[in-house]
């Protein structure tokens, strides 16, 4: 009794003395506006390196394209996360007025575009080829085709990947509290330097990002029966 006496009270000291739940709150907003924002940035700029290496695969014009996007993932892919987003905010980004949440974003949304930018080749080169002569025999464009015929069944294809890409996101910017972010993550670091008892504020930041990945998830998983229960159709 007396363990389970002394837990309820680091809990208590860590998440509802003075109303600190309010802070993991705000903290945790901060993070999952970070995530939403780094994917759809991501999401746009890997669209335009997988266009870019499809045509670059099909078109010799085109290949210098492909070795640009290509040297852009090698660099992204084989950096460190946290080492963008200290040269992004503290080199790039040096006015005083830059908002440490941007060049979070910015960053995440960086490093993500590399991981998408292959998801959606990989989309792209499973739809069969015979869907581009089909198009082209229609009557469309290369560009027509492939924007009315060859992305939808390839959005089909990549949305659980993408899926997936946004619940590593949300873990990774568990390092944007190092920019002066008050995400959940530096939340817990910041109550725990106030008591220094680190343990239960860090315990109730993962248990917040694991609830929101177990939901993420079991989401993923509904949509991917969905699509599965199409496809038979």
């Amino acid at each position: 009794m007396n363990w389970f006496a002394n837990a309820w009270e680091q809990f208590r000291l860590a998440f509802l003395e003075k109303d600190r739940y309010e802070a993991y709150l705000r903290g945790f907003g901060t993070t999952l506006e970070v995530s939403l924002f780094a994917v759809l940035l991501g999401v746009a700029l890997g669209l335009i390196l997988a266009i870019a290496k499809y045509m670059a695969a099909n078109h010799k014009r085109f290949r210098p394209l492909g070795w640009i996007a290509n040297i852009y993932i090698t660099i992204i892919r084989g950096t460190p996360v946290y080492v963008q987003m200290l040269i992004i905010y503290y080199i790039i980004m040096t006015s005083r007025d830059t908002s440490a949440v941007f060049a979070g974003v910015l960053c995440f949304g960086i490093n993500s575009s590399a991981y998408v930018a292959e998801i959606i080749r990989a989309g792209i080169e499973a739809v069969d080829r015979g869907q581009m002569e089909a198009g082209r025999s229609l009557g469309l464009s290369e560009m027509q085709t492939m924007i009315q015929i060859i992305m939808p069944q390839a959005v089909r294809n990549i949305l659980p990947a993408l899926g997936n890409e946004f619940i590593v996101l949300i873990k990774e910017t568990a390092v944007i509290g190092s920019i002066a972010v008050l995400d959940v993550t530096q939340v817990a670091r910041n109550i725990g330097n106030g008591n220094y008892r680190y343990l239960p504020p860090l315990l109730i930041a993962a248990v917040m990002y694991l609830a929101v990945v177990i939901i993420l998830t079991k989401f993923l998983g509904m949509l991917e029966r969905r699509l599965a229960k199409s496809d038979r159709r």
